[in-house]
């Protein structure tokens, strides 16, 4: 088993890629890739979970943002399509099967292990039952094309720090972890902020750790600094629904941290919209890593839209 440790998100993923890149050929589907097995990752400051490596890797963080609201609020909805519009061609007739949020807030219709998880860890710190179960052979052996590569979270309370541990059948190293890692270690504060524990570890255990052979040649430029904390995004159960239904709707919450997010996305739909100077002007008065970010993205934009840039569309992850 191969093992990286690293304190932010951005010195991860560089490790991460330099690991892929160099492993071992397969193609599964017939999509060549290059593959490292049974990878474990550590990530000592949860809170440093932006990726922002311009010019070699830029990530869309409205779309970060959007896929964080849109999975622990239990949604399925196409709202998401609005911030990545390629995650289409995995729907079928219009929803995402593999939609992590109906899983997590609503398994079988009734059972929001969310809530369970910050109840067993209540009413037993020490326990080992603390999970959030994502693969459900029921559901994924019947041949929808989104099946989810995350099979579920771990949560250990120890001497007072709460760590997180996800189990992935896959990760696509340079396209889907960032966004990944970003949406999972939002939901590890957010437990240890429920539970009002201090932010423990978080781990990444990969059964295949990959890369797309059509990625390789975009890394041998990559490079990034630290990243930076984000701003806390801790907020009492109570009312989290609420929250996040004004985040959905790009509306103030009075949460420092989740206005910052709201405002992410409410700049990206100004973009999106044509309305583009009004985007940018929003962009440079979110606080924290989002407001670089986001005006990064546009740049990247920008660039892509000349008939020279043949790299992946706007909507793209």
């Amino acid at each position: 088993m191969k093992h990286l440790t690293a304190d932010s998100v951005a010195e991860l993923f560089v490790g991460a890629v330099a690991l892929a890149k160099n492993g071992k050929k397969a193609s599964p589907r017939g999509m060549a890739t290059r593959e490292v097995l049974n990878v474990q990752m550590r990530l000592t400051q949860p809170r440093a979970r932006l990726l922002y490596a311009p010019p070699t890797r830029v990530i869309n963080p409205a779309f970060a943002v959007a896929e964080t609201v849109w999975h622990l609020s239990g949604s399925d909805a196409p709202w998401i399509f609005d911030y990545n519009s390629r995650l289409r061609q995995y729907a079928d007739n219009g929803v995402l099967r593999g939609a992590y949020g109906p899983r997590m807030r609503k398994w079988a219709g009734t059972v929001d292990q969310l809530s369970r998880v910050v109840e067993t860890l209540r009413e037993d710190p020490d326990s080992r039952r603390a999970l959030i179960q994502l693969y459900d052979p029921a559901q994924d052996a019947a041949g929808h094309k989104d099946v989810p590569c995350t099979l579920g979270f771990r949560f250990n309370l120890r001497a007072g720090r709460l760590h997180m541990s996800t189990t992935m059948r896959g990760q696509d190293v340079w396209i889907g972890m960032p966004y990944d890692l970003f949406f999972y270690t939002v939901l590890h504060e957010l437990v240890a902020g429920w539970l009002g524990a201090e932010l423990g570890e978080y781990h990444h255990h990969v059964g295949s750790l990959h890369i797309y052979e059509d990625h390789i040649s975009r890394t041998e430029e990559l490079s990034v600094t630290a990243g930076t904390a984000m701003p806390e995004l801790t907020t009492p159960w109570q009312g989290f629904d609420d929250l996040l239904a004004r985040v959905e709707a790009r509306d103030e919450t009075g949460h420092q941290g989740w206005d910052a997010m709201a405002e992410t996305m409410c700049s990206y739909r100004l973009w999106k919209g044509g309305r583009r100077e009004q985007a940018r002007r929003v962009a440079s008065q979110i606080d924290g890593p989002l407001g670089e970010a986001l005006t990064g993205w546009y740049d990247e934009l920008n660039r892509r839209a000349r008939p020279s840039d043949t790299r992946e569309t706007a909507g793209a992850r």
